[in-house]
């Protein structure tokens, strides 16, 4: 998926956001559901968004256009005779989806006379993330692992070898960065990770200025 992405944000640009699922390869059961994929975007300066579990319809476009594509291309009853043919088969939709068929949400006009690139092109060199100064930055070791208070403390093997930022909240809890991403909270007392309704509460009050779902 990577490869294919990649080609898609040097011909078309960088979005801001990405919408999903909660599935792989976009999210992951770690730290603020992050995965290896939406790590990359965020480098990029992508910030991935996700639906809540068990709502497809809070991504109804997406969904509603796999409907429609399925249903032209007779996916589930007479799909084509081998892998060349099916890929030529979405080759040609596209260009009919994209170039030709009318759009009621776009005036009756086909989605490629509305189309513009985003001004966000693909960097030569993807930067390290800076952290505000109020941020102790710590290095993810090989195993996944911070050292912090002179205690080793695990937080994702997705980060290994990632600089991330702890910013301090209360006196007894602090925020776990990479980059402009907050993944969790730490209560120290209670040497555990806060659920996302008391992060969040937590991270509101301190003014924070986005919690990942």
């Amino acid at each position: 998926m990577r490869p294919i992405l990649e080609a898609a944000f040097r011909e078309y640009g960088l979005p801001t956001v990405i919408r999903s699922d909660n599935g792989t390869p976009f999210a992951s059961t770690g730290l603020g559901g992050l995965s290896s994929l939406s790590l990359d975007w965020l480098k990029l300066g992508i910030r991935p968004e996700r639906i809540q579990p068990g709502r497809p319809d809070q991504n109804g476009r997406h969904e509603r256009f796999h409907r429609t594509l399925k249903e032209d291309l007779h996916l589930a009853t007479a799909p084509a005779a081998n892998l060349r043919a099916q890929q030529g088969a979405f080759m040609a939709y596209r260009q009919e989806f994209n170039s030709i068929r009318p759009h009621a949400a776009l005036g009756g006009l086909p989605p490629a006379c509305v189309f513009t690139p985003s001004p966000r092109s693909y960097p030569d060199r993807v930067a390290e993330f800076d952290y505000p100064l109020d941020c102790q930055v710590r290095l993810v070791h090989h195993n996944g692992c911070i050292k912090w208070q002179s205690r080793v403390l695990f937080v994702s093997e997705v980060l290994i070898g990632e600089r991330v930022g702890i910013r301090p909240l209360t006196t007894r809890h602090w925020a776990l960065r990479i980059g402009p991403l907050t993944l969790a909270v730490r209560d120290e007392y209670e040497q555990r990770w806060l659920a996302k309704p008391d992060a969040s509460r937590l991270l509101t009050l301190c003014e924070e200025e986005y919690f990942d779902d």
